[in-house]
């Protein structure tokens, strides 16, 4: 059997108050706010991310995952707004500081989710959210295997400029297929 929340770098595992304490500093950056969430731009208090991830755990449709490099907190990753009968989820993910923004983390974490969303949860299909200009985030979607559905026209509003929030999807057999071809690939 395979380690469904562990990776060859980075561990996926509960969200502590610890963790609560680091994250409410992210929530502190502008370009982390506004690459994160289409609401407007402000500081999250340690007591509401204690709410959050409390109500996330009592959730039955809803999975929040601190990741971890060794002991130190990278960012998060959640599956939400899972419908059981349609086997549908939405994923996310947030990677806190800049240090460890582009180097494998967040794939490495994505592919964590992915694979227990498809393999321990059995959801049929993921799908999320990504702004037009957010194109660190573009790239890892795409990588992964997610599709582009559409665009929600001019969703955004910043700077007194308008952007697109496209949706992407990615189907269970498509991320099996992908996975199956790599293996074949590194066998070669």
């Amino acid at each position: 059997m395979k380690a469904i929340l562990h990776g060859h770098r980075v561990r996926l595992g509960p969200v502590t108050d610890e963790h609560l304490e680091q994250i409410s500093t992210w929530f502190n950056h502008s370009l982390f706010l506004r690459r994160f969430d289409a609401a407007a731009a402000q500081p999250r208090s340690y007591d509401s991310l204690k709410q959050w991830r409390d109500d996330t755990g009592e959730s039955d449709n809803s999975f929040l995952f601190s990741i971890c490099d060794g002991e130190s907190l990278i960012g998060y990753v959640e599956l939400d707004g899972i419908l059981w009968n349609q086997r549908n989820g939405w994923v996310g993910i947030a990677i806190g500081d800049a240090d460890h923004q582009g180097k494998g983390y967040g794939s490495e974490a994505m592919e964590l989710l992915i694979n227990y969303a498809f393999d321990e949860l059995n959801l049929h299909r993921l799908q999320l959210t990504v702004f037009e200009y957010n194109q660190p985030a573009l790239w890892l979607y795409e990588k992964l295997g997610f599709t582009y559905e559409g665009a929600q026209r001019e969703f955004i509003l910043r700077d007194g400029e308008a952007y697109d929030m496209f949706i992407y999807g990615l189907l269970a057999r498509e991320w099996r297929g992908r996975n199956e071809k790599n293996a074949e690939e590194e066998l070669e």
